[in-house]
């Protein structure tokens, strides 16, 4: 492994050059104006994979964006991983708030600033070059590897089931690795082995067929603004607690042992709150933050818009009002049934004064894996060859939802290997990535390809 690792470091600044070019493609799926920016980025991607030394390389059509196919299965006998990463990015509002343009990134401070530097392509990037190094220096992998890449996680993978589905044979392998998560905190690497699922609908009420004079109608006329804020102040107690029935039903209770290593993390409640900016923190008050980000499930307000909001003042009535809202679930609890209950109670809520429509939007199940597979042992080993320290093992707030159809569909046990940090402003402005953590994540990873060939099959 060594002319494997001197080959990385020699070419570390190269890395940097090239990843700029990967974010520099404006790959937002959400915006229909950028579909064309994503069918690029999928063709980037490819031809850096062909470029690299994988092959069988092919875009697979998909209803939406395209998913980028890879392969190098030429080590007989030896573990396959499937490496599954996304290509796609968030939108960038708001644009004011960036300090430097989200598609042209700038290092500053040791750190890549742009949208998509932690989510995702960074830290897909890093296998790249973990791949491009073990071929040039070794002319093989230790292990077979297979790398498919979606463009629609951002929007909710709406078409990567049935891709995987269809595409099983094509699919097999011994154990899946992503990279899209983060570290427990800046010099902390870590493993995580639990995600939380997610359910997210979207809540329209109309009282009138258009906007209405406050002073006219008022009185009369039901206010779509102040009965959705009605609806939704009945959804939890003051104290976090969710108060749709049958909600908790199924959740999967914390093992002590889980609450005591957790304990044990370096977890500061003070630094976090002036991290970001969090003036006292709220929740469930029999658990701690990192059990209620973890473990909990939520139902979080997430979008709300009615009426007039630009400046000065205007007496209007409106004539709608909306939500969007998400539920982060836990094991074991199901999306579908979630959002069943969920509908069931907001038209239960619903005064016959305002028309409801009801949307879900997309969704994915929680999923959890045992810390002592072998392949996660396998990661601890890479992450503190290539960083110096031995990872902690955590649960993570977010939701990867192919996770669970990786498992379910093709058996597969799943390897959560990212570099990114909790700062890292995923989703937001100014989205970034440690480089020393990208540099280290690209040795762990050409490390990681050798300790899971050791796996028996």
């Amino acid at each position: 492994m060594d002319n494997i690792i001197d080959f990385i470091n020699l070419h570390r600044e190269r890395y940097v050059d090239e990843l700029k070019a990967f974010l520099a493609i404006p790959s937002v799926s959400a915006l229909s104006e950028h579909r064309a920016d994503v069918t690029r980025c999928a063709e980037w991607c490819a031809e850096e994979m062909r470029r690299i030394g994988l092959q069988n390389v092919s875009l697979k059509a998909t209803p939406g964006n395209p998913v980028v196919y890879g392969d190098w299965l030429g080590a007989p006998g030896a573990p396959t991983i499937l490496f599954y990463g996304h290509y796609d990015v968030q939108p960038v509002d708001p644009l004011n708030l960036w300090e430097s343009p989200p598609f042209e990134a700038t290092v500053r401070d040791g750190e890549i600033y742009a949208r998509g530097a932690a989510d995702d392509k960074g830290q897909v990037f890093m296998h790249f070059k973990a791949i491009e190094a073990h071929l040039k220096q070794a002319g093989r992998l230790p292990v077979n590897i297979k790398v498919i890449l979606e463009g629609e996680e951002e929007v909710g993978s709406v078409n990567l089931d049935n891709f995987i589905v269809q595409h099983q044979a094509e699919l097999a392998a011994d154990v899946v690795v992503i990279s899209d998560s983060a570290m427990f905190a800046r010099g902390v690497p870590s493993i995580c082995y639990g995600l939380r699922g997610l359910v997210y609908c979207q809540i329209d009420l109309r009282g009138s067929s258009t906007d209405l004079h406050s002073g006219v109608f008022g009185g009369a006329v039901a206010n779509p603004a102040f009965v959705l804020a009605q609806m939704i102040s009945q959804m939890k107690d003051r104290g976090g607690h969710i108060k749709i029935p049958g909600f908790y039903d199924d959740v999967l209770a914390l093992a002590e042992e889980e609450r005591k290593a957790w304990a044990e993390l370096p977890f500061n409640e003070r630094q976090y709150k002036k991290d970001f900016g969090i003036p006292k923190l709220a929740g469930e008050s029999d658990y701690t933050t990192l059990e209620r980000t973890w473990a909990r499930p939520t139902l979080e307000v997430n979008g709300l818009l009615s009426g007039f909001t630009a400046e000065g003042a205007k007496t209007v009535l409106p004539a709608v009002a909306m939500a969007k809202i998400s539920m982060r679930l836990v094991p074991n609890q199901d999306p579908d049934k979630i959002a069943q209950i969920f509908e069931d109670y907001v038209r239960k809520l619903a005064p016959k004064t305002v028309e409801l429509t009801f949307t879900r939007m997309h969704g994915g199940k929680p999923w959890m894996t045992a810390y002592q597979n072998p392949y996660v042992q396998a990661a601890a080993r890479s992450i503190e060859r290539g960083f110096g320290r031995k990872p902690v093992f955590t649960r993570e707030g977010g939701s990867i939802p192919v996770v669970s159809t990786f498992q379910e569909v093709l058996g597969l046990p799943a390897v959560l290997f990212g570099v990114g940090l909790p700062d890292e402003n995923a989703h937001a402005p100014n989205e970034k990535l440690d480089l020393g953590n990208f540099h280290g994540g690209v040795i762990a990873s050409a490390i990681l390809y050798d300790e899971m060939s050791r796996v028996p099959k």
